[in-house]
């Protein structure tokens, strides 16, 4: 088995790169540095929150020691998977099955 791809639960960025230490539940590292964060909330209510935080970290991000993130991603309960105008995706669990 090829591995493409690491993710670190709850994961955290380090100061260095971020002006300030922000949390996700998960950072997915690609091998060619591409990378993205993602915040899990099994309640609709949490997604506005979640999605908040996630682009806050966005705009953390010292650009001159990290690439910024190819994605930001909410995984929930839901039904629905969607891309949000400020470019977040929410994403339900179920799509995560084989």
């Amino acid at each position: 088995m090829v591995s493409y791809s690491k993710i670190d639960f709850r994961a955290r960025i380090a100061d260095k790169v971020l002006d300030t230490a922000l949390e996700a539940d998960a950072i997915v590292h690609l091998k060619d540095g591409r990378w993205g964060a993602v915040e899990v909330k099994m309640g609709a209510k949490e997604i506005e929150k979640a999605a908040g935080n996630l682009k806050i970290l966005r705009e953390k991000i010292n650009l001159d020691k990290m690439k910024e993130p190819s994605f930001l991603m909410v995984l929930t309960a839901g039904e629905f998977g969607y891309q949000r105008d400020d470019g977040v995706y929410i994403v339900p669990i179920g799509v995560l099955r084989d």
